[in-house]
């Protein structure tokens, strides 16, 4: 405390000796540049003494005035880290190389890189794509993904990319508005997110897929059940071509969302059918079953439900248990989804806590591979088709995902990044500077919905595009010919392995007949009637 108070003392004596001869010079002088100096240091006096008196900051009492430097700098830092310090291929969470890649091809640009890759191509971890000598032309029209088994009346053909789930509350009116006219435009599916199916996503006629989540927003009772009628007279819209069941969520796997009070407006009360102003809580469980077997016995119902639509679950993998408890339901009951979408731990549009964004869930890699061979050993892979979501930005990142056991992909961040993000990470804070991830109707009217729909359109195109030349120079003629050999990681500095070697791959109906020994104690472990640890 003495060191304060003399602290104190030094500055307010130090203060009156330089105002005093200020005044003095000012009178002497005149003129009013003068007073407006003098002015400037009775404000920063002012701010001496609230910083030395104030006990919240140890930093301001000990170092009044200039301590604000130190939060000043603080507060730029990630811009000065992104613009000037980071390198173009180590940004976190995607790097420069790939933001500018979707920006120049949302653009119109070709994205075209000169004078060789950036990337130490001997580093381990490394992975690259095997070529053809001998590559084919690139397909006049890019490859599309038929959705439906044998219990759907309503298949959907799925572009190899497409929107993945970003509810309304999440992003503005604008951003739906851009990204559903995007996808009309350019035929490929919009996920709504778990946030309710919206008049912004039905504006522009683009095809949906509905995502429902444990809170049931815009089909559920006053209590919080799912409401089937509602759902049925919703799912009936044109516009809906699937329809989904969120378990978890690559960002935050475990834990349900909320959504604060004060961004629960009139519109996203009306979509989500919860109070206004009121905080919209998404439990972490769900209330419409606790079992694997229920599980199934609940797609199949929001597949009747939708008019023979089809229906399917998102998940981000945790325990290869509880996956391979959900493909003996399957068997069990002969009920199966007619997808499921893989999330990966990378995954992330929304504000989650940093434990769960850094050490919860299975990365895409691991959690697809986990889901595909589950699905393949119990024999059910061909009637489940399987999407990928988690950091999906370029060609390569969709062929690296079929080859992993993906039929199409989903990408949330990317096409973000189309409609205008520069990932400013406030998504959270309501202050986007773009316009994308904010409820503030001043911030929004800097996204132009005309401009950045045709943004999305042309970042869809580019990558499918780019995917399918990819492809053609592997030598394949479509997706279906790739295989996991043709992907290779470096493993060592003398060491490359492809996938087949990297992964355990299951043949069609192992699991059923002879279940290999490093899957047995996982196989025998999973119940239909129970998920575990």
């Amino acid at each position: 405390m003495g060191r304060q108070v003399r602290m104190l003392r030094f500055f307010l004596g130090a203060s009156v000796l330089v105002t005093g001869a200020l005044v003095t010079l000012a009178a002497v002088l005149g003129g009013p540049g003068w007073w407006a100096l003098l002015a400037v240091l009775a404000l920063l006096l002012a701010l001496g003494i609230w910083d030395v008196l104030q006990r919240r900051h140890s930093i301001l009492r000990n170092y009044p005035v200039l301590g604000h430097m130190r939060f000043l700098l603080e507060g730029i830092r990630p811009e000065l880290q992104q613009y000037f310090i980071e390198r173009n291929f180590d940004g976190r969470p995607y790097d420069r190389d790939t933001r500018s890649i979707i920006y120049e091809r949302a653009k119109g640009i070709h994205g075209e890189q000169a004078f060789g890759t950036e990337r130490d191509v001997n580093a381990i971890g490394y992975e690259y794509l095997v070529h053809s000598s001998r590559p084919l032309d690139t397909p006049e029209h890019p490859h599309r993904v038929r959705i439906g088994g044998p219990d759907c009346t309503q298949p959907y053909d799925m572009s190899l990319l497409n929107v993945s789930a970003m509810s309304f509350g999440a992003l503005s009116a604008n951003a739906i508005l851009a990204l559903n006219a995007g996808a009309a435009k350019g035929g490929f599916a919009h996920d709504t997110g778990e946030g309710g199916l919206t008049k912004y996503h039905l504006e522009h006629g683009g095809d949906l897929v509905w995502e429902i989540g444990s809170g049931y927003f815009g089909a559920r009772t006053k209590d919080g059940d799912f409401d089937p009628d509602m759902f049925r007279d919703k799912a009936a819209h044109d516009h809906v071509k699937m329809v989904s069941l969120k378990l978890s969520q690559g960002a935050k796997p475990g834990i349900g969302g909320v959504l604060p009070a004060a961004k629960v407006s009139k519109e996203i009360a009306e979509a989500r059918n919860v109070p206004q102003g009121e905080k919209c809580v998404s439990p972490a469980y769900h209330r419409v079953f606790s079992t694997p077997r229920e599980l199934v016995h609940f797609i199949a119902r929001m597949r009747e439900l939708a008019g023979g639509k089809p229906a399917g679950f998102k998940l981000c993998v945790g325990s290869r248990t509880d996956v391979l408890a959900i493909c003996k339901a399957m068997v069990a009951e002969g009920i199966t989804p007619d997808f499921i979408i893989v999330d990966g731990a990378e995954g992330g549009t929304g504000a989650a806590p940093l434990e769960y964004e850094d050490h919860v869930g299975s990365p895409l890699t691991e959690g697809l591979l986990t889901v595909h061979n589950a699905l393949v050993g119990a024999g059910l892979r061909d009637r489940v088709r399987v999407g990928a979501s988690g950091k999906v930005s370029t060609g390569v990142d969709i062929v690296k995902r079929l080859i992993q056991g993906a039929d199409y992909t989903n990408a949330a961040r990317a096409m973000m990044m189309a409609t205008g993000c520069i990932q400013a990470q406030r998504c959270h804070t309501n202050t986007c500077p773009v316009g994308v991830t904010t409820q503030d109707p001043r911030r929004m009217r800097a996204l132009d919905v005309g401009d950045k729909t045709e943004r999305v359109h042309r970042f869809h195109d580019a990558t499918v595009a780019e995917a399918t030349q990819v492809i053609a120079s592997m030598g394949l003629h479509g997706p279906h010919e790739l295989r996991p050999h043709m992907l290779r990681r470096r493993i060592d500095h003398t060491t490359t392995v492809g996938y087949d070697q990297l992964f355990e791959h299951l043949r069609p109906g192992q699991l059923l007949e002879q279940p290999p020994q490093s899957w047995l104690a996982d196989w025998e472990r999973a119940d239909p009637d129970r998920f575990q640890p």
